[in-house]
């Protein structure tokens, strides 16, 4: 994946951040759970009596937002430069990543360090740190 600096939008990411934020605050005053993504998806498999709705809203949400936003502007290029079995693997090893480290990038990064957790700001060093590690690994010792 390649960035176009050029191109960088810092309002329509402060804009972004903020409707991401308000969104989880709003999760959590009005529904009391975390917006993390992988424990939503998770509680579609096995919903417990009355959490398959707003589980299923938050999904759809996530998917339909994007679409919402291409009737009022382009959606930006995204260039991947690696091929589908790698995406596949890397895809999967982030799944069994949140289940060990229990949440996902949103559940701790985003909610977490809000709500000042210690246990989240060590999964989220250590996530950072690890995808640092990797990255570094596989495009500068094996690339």
């Amino acid at each position: 994946m390649t960035i176009a600096w050029n191109d960088f939008t810092p309002w329509h990411s402060l804009i972004g951040g903020l409707l991401i934020g308000g969104a989880a605050a709003m999760l959590v005053t009005v529904n009391g759970r975390i917006a993390g993504i992988s424990g939503i998806a998770a509680g579609l498999l096995r919903p417990a009596k009355g959490e398959a709705a707003w589980r299923l809203a938050f999904i759809l949400g996530l998917v339909a937002a994007p679409l919402a936003y291409r009737l009022v502007a382009p959606l930006p290029v995204a260039q991947i430069n690696t091929g589908t079995s790698v995406l596949i693997v890397a895809g999967l090893l982030v799944g069994v990543g949140t289940r060990y480290g229990s949440g996902c990038t949103s559940g701790h990064g985003v909610c977490g360090l809000s709500r000042l957790s210690l246990r989240s700001l060590v999964a989220t060093l250590t996530f950072m740190a690890a995808g640092f590690g990797i990255v570094y690994l596989i495009r500068h010792l094996f690339g």
